[in-house]
């Protein structure tokens, strides 16, 4: 059965790859693909999105937004040093011909979601400033969220500090906003995503594929995120989960974000509390990296 979703994203190397199979594959129906400012500042994200899209000839079928370009308190700082300067470096793409919406991401997704007759899965793997503002401008959506499925946070060690992930550190307050809203949340963080690696010898393999292997193994070759030369595909892994649930192992928690000092960005997580969100925990990544490069295949 086919999956609405709307997808709020910051390509983004990974962010690419996962774009790569949303856009391709039938499972998914994008009724709107939104960009935030995260892993570079939100124009970029934006072309890239629009570079995505075109690429795989879904410019008359998937909308673009642009969102937020700062979070809502916190300054901005990029990861142009992870994913290059323009955020997708590696592969020379054509000059963009689509235009985005004339409204700004949020009123793009509360009109998607207030015209949609059953409920719509968001897909969150940027900074979440642009949900909390959803969230906090028109609570009327929420009853037509039907989840969160996010990448961000950690149940360990950072990316960004020794305690926090790079997605909630860029939003801190943001983030706090979406884990204290009350709607179903499935978060994926680092402590998952880095056991999802896709293996140095299937990056080799991509390029003999076909031309969307190649234009992601180029992109893979300019990604900073590197064990020992597999990759960490933090964001695929959301769509992993919504193809294959059954691959993953979550908990429930009473998930905190610290938004001052030190370790600010973290996410706590307590079981003695009322839980508001359920941490994935486990992932099985060889069926990860079986589906990945099947769905490459498939495109």
């Amino acid at each position: 059965m086919t999956q609405k979703i709307l997808l709020d994203m910051d390509p983004g190397i990974d962010d690419a790859a996962a774009l790569s199979i949303a856009l391709t594959d039938d499972t998914f129906q994008v009724m709107l693909l939104t960009t935030v400012a995260g892993n570079v500042s939100v124009d970029k994200t934006t072309k890239n999105a629009l570079r995505l899209v075109e690429f795989f000839n879904q410019e008359k079928v998937v909308p673009v937004a642009a969102g937020a370009s700062a979070p809502l308190i916190k300054k901005y700082a990029d990861a142009a040093d992870v994913h290059g300067e323009s955020g997708m470096d590696g592969w020379q793409f054509p000059d963009i011909k689509t235009d985005v919406l004339p409204e700004h991401a949020v009123v793009a997704m509360r009109n998607v979601l207030m015209s949609s007759p059953e409920k719509i899965t968001i897909v969150a793997t940027g900074a979440f400033t642009n949900i909390a503002l959803l969230i906090r401008m028109y609570p009327e959506v929420l009853p037509k969220i039907a989840q969160i499925v996010l990448m961000g946070g950690t149940l360990g060690k950072g990316n960004i500090t020794n305690v926090a992930e790079f997605n909630v550190f860029t939003d801190p307050h943001a983030a706090q906003i979406l884990f204290t809203s009350g709607l179903p949340i499935k978060m994926i963080g680092l402590n998952v995503t880095l056991q999802a690696l896709l293996s140095k010898e299937n990056i080799r393999k991509l390029g003999e594929i076909n031309q969307t292997g190649q234009m992601l193994q180029a992109l893979f070759n300019h990604y900073a995120d590197d064990q020992n030369g597999a990759k960490p595909m933090h964001d695929v892994n959301t769509l992993f989960y919504l193809s294959q649930p059954e691959s993953f192992v979550f908990e429930d928690y009473h998930v905190e974000v610290i938004t001052e000092g030190p370790a600010n960005g973290a996410t706590v997580a307590n079981k003695e509390t009322d839980k508001n969100v359920s941490v994935a925990i486990k992932v099985d990544v060889e069926a990860f990296n079986d589906w990945f490069m099947k769905k490459i295949i498939a495109i």
